[in-house]
């Protein structure tokens, strides 16, 4: 079976062609989403970080 770069490329705008892509709106609502949640996890987790830091340093007696 021979590779046929022309039959494969016309399959591919096919395929493409047949998306249903997200209108703008939805794209920003959901980019916006998307960094919201990662600043709550980078807030949630910077917290945790800080509460062990603070629970080691109380232990071991240094630090902070």
């Amino acid at each position: 079976m021979a590779f046929k770069p022309v039959a494969f490329f016309q399959e591919v705008r096919q395929e493409v062609s047949k998306m249903i892509w997200p209108a703008r709106k939805e794209t920003m609502v959901t980019t916006a989403m998307v960094f919201l949640m990662v600043a709550l996890v980078a807030l949630f987790f910077f917290l945790v970080d800080q509460l062990l830091n603070l629970g080691v340093s109380a232990i071991l007696g240094f630090g902070g």
